[in-house]
């Protein structure tokens, strides 16, 4: 199937965003796909507040965008936007490093007031970088997602199905692209 990067934009070494990305990950590749999964937290500190594109992490991690087919984007919203830290790495990435992908934008917050950041703030950003398709993204509600001592995850129900269904119509569109690419070559 298609090789996916799952990017998580979150600065927490405990996010539940991250977790909520390994989550699905193990969705995705229970569906046949190659999942990479990608903490921007790991890239040195000093390469992305210094737009250091040419620094051998972020080389690596440019290379790793190129060769997916399908990118996740997992990012916490402070203050009614994405990360900073997503924003760094956004930043440094080629104009057209998204161009013939096809992604899924997913968001975690601590309240329903900032459930259109995916739309307004995410989306148009990811947008100028040339996918083929962005998928329905989804936001899950911090209270929705729980984590258990032994550091498993359970989400409440109605965001189980959504995040379920988000994932799928991804996965389903990942398919469709392959094909379509596969017939035109």
């Amino acid at each position: 199937m298609a090789t996916v990067l799952s990017v998580s934009g979150s600065p927490s070494a405990t996010s539940r965003t991250a977790r909520l990305l390994r989550h699905l990950d193990a969705r995705l590749t229970g569906q046949g796909h190659e999942v990479v999964p990608f903490d921007v937290r790991d890239l040195p500190a000093d390469a992305l507040l210094h737009a250091d594109s040419a620094h051998p992490a972020i080389v690596r991690a440019t290379a790793l965008v190129e060769r997916a087919d399908g990118i996740v984007i997992g990012t916490p919203v402070y203050k009614a936007a994405y990360s900073g830290l997503l924003k760094s790495l956004l930043d440094l990435l080629p104009q057209y490093a998204l161009a013939g992908k096809t992604v899924l934008p997913l968001a975690t917050g601590g309240t329903t007031a900032h459930v259109l950041a995916i739309d307004y703030a995410l989306r148009p950003v990811l947008h100028s970088m040339g996918p083929a398709h962005i998928t329905p993204g989804w936001f899950t509600l911090d209270r929705e997602i729980g984590v258990g001592e032994d550091g498993t995850l359970t989400l409440a129900p109605g965001a189980a199905e959504a995040l379920a269904q988000v994932t799928d119509q991804f996965s389903l569109a990942l398919g469709s692209r392959r094909t379509l690419l596969a017939t035109a070559g």
